[in-house]
């Protein structure tokens, strides 16, 4: 089966759109950095290197230090799909990434986003 296109498209291409996606809402990218810190165990410094390494989705969630075992608890619906039901890990964790982006964007409060 081949993979899925957004597996082999940059994490840098699709993060000013999660800025954008944010701030429109009156969130901040250091909310959203954050998010991303808690899902994969980045440092902020080495989610930068990812960005500038142009870095693919699939190297950046295989390469991820420690992904958070709470993002099992992020449940919901994402471009049509439950994101608990995605049986593809890649596909899933960025599922899970979109979500909580969202649930950012929708003005859920930090403590939640981040499953405390």
């Amino acid at each position: 089966m081949p993979k899925h296109k957004i597996y082999t498209m940059s994490v840098a291409k699709v993060y000013p759109h999660y800025i954008t996606k944010a701030e429109k809402k009156g969130r901040t990218k250091a909310e959203v950095d954050e998010i991303i810190r808690w899902l994969t165990g980045y440092s902020q410094e080495e989610l930068e290197a990812q960005l500038e390494k142009q870095t693919d989705f699939e190297t950046f969630f295989a390469e991820a230090p420690q992904l958070n075992s709470s993002r099992t608890l992020i449940k919901g619906v994402i471009c049509g799909v439950r994101v608990e039901d995605i049986e593809e890990p890649t596909m899933q964790e960025i599922r899970y990434m979109d979500k909580l982006i969202d649930e950012l964007a929708k003005g859920k409060a930090m403590e939640k986003i981040l499953r405390k």
